[in-house]
């Protein structure tokens, strides 16, 4: 059974190796406690509470996390487990997610954060055991284990963004945006095809300011650039905030398309955020 084509292309631009995969799984580590340290003192009627996403609660939103924790260590340790798991995926293409993360959700909050916890912990330790030149399956062409690691992080900070804007929390940016921006500025030429559009033929400079202050540069020498805080650019490209919210310049044709229609994730085209739904 064919692989939608939108699969092909993310994870192709994923796969190629962006960092070591110790510090990026420690990175994801740290990613994880902070979301788990806002979610595990709520009230079990809280974990019911709406977020952003539509028709999501905090429960879909950490049940989806757990969900695909385990499909990754699926694939790692159970190849052809995880072939069953991608037929189905592909037979329910439309409602594959949905469907797993409010099977989730139904889960009883303390029940659900524990598969949270167990499901990244035991992925943690089956990705620190694949050969460096292993390529995992997925839903598309093989990853590598940071390539899967950093996808893990990216996935993590964005769910978690809609967990702490339905929780009123406003979270301080870290180094970590590093791995979110990566996957963003990777998976540019994804939001053109998912699209049904032709990639600009030249690269882009992306010019991002660091939490700390230092500044992180993608596509050196391009003329067409886009800038601004590293944290407007992750919360555009997982469309967590309107581009009308945030303070992103881009200067060229290109990337001003571009920053209308950048898109991290897997999947069809998402519908983003309602601009001055949030304050930037």
């Amino acid at each position: 059974m064919a692989v939608p084509r939108w699969h092909l292309d993310l994870t192709v631009c994923q796969s190629r190796g962006v960092a070591d995969l110790k510090p990026v799984l420690a990175d994801l580590e740290a990613e994880s406690e902070d979301l788990d340290a806002l979610v595990s003192d709520l009230p079990d009627k809280a974990w019911a509470g709406s977020t952003p996403a539509a028709g999501w609660t905090i429960a879909h939103q950490i049940a989806h996390l757990a969900w695909t924790d385990r499909a990754a260590h699926l694939a790692i340790t159970d190849p052809d487990g995880f072939q069953t798991e991608l037929r189905g995926a592909v037979a329910r293409i439309d409602s594959y997610v949905d469907s797993a993360a409010a099977e989730g959700a139904d889960v009883p909050p303390p029940e659900l954060l524990m598969q949270w916890r167990d499901g990244r912990e035991d992925l943690a330790a089956a990705l620190l055991g694949c050969p460096e030149s292993a390529r995992i399956a997925w839903f598309g062409p093989p990853m590598s284990a940071t390539s899967m690691a950093t996808a893990r992080l990216m996935e993590t900070w964005a769910h978690g963004q809609d967990i702490a804007d339905a929780l009123g929390v406003t979270r301080l940016p870290t180094p970590r945006l590093w791995h979110v921006a990566h996957i963003g500025v990777r998976t540019r030429d994804f939001a053109y095809l998912v699209r049904d559009r032709v990639p600009p033929g030249e690269p882009f400079r992306v010019e991002l300011t660091a939490p700390d202050g230092s500044i992180w540069i993608w596509g050196e020498g391009a003329a067409q650039t886009v800038s601004g805080s590293a944290l407007d650019f992750c919360l555009l490209v997982t469309q967590r905030r309107n581009r009308a919210d945030l303070s992103l310049v881009a200067r060229g044709a290109d990337v001003d398309e571009w920053l209308d229609i950048a898109q991290a994730f897997a999947g069809p085209p998402g519908s983003g955020r309602e601009a001055g739904a949030f304050s930037a």
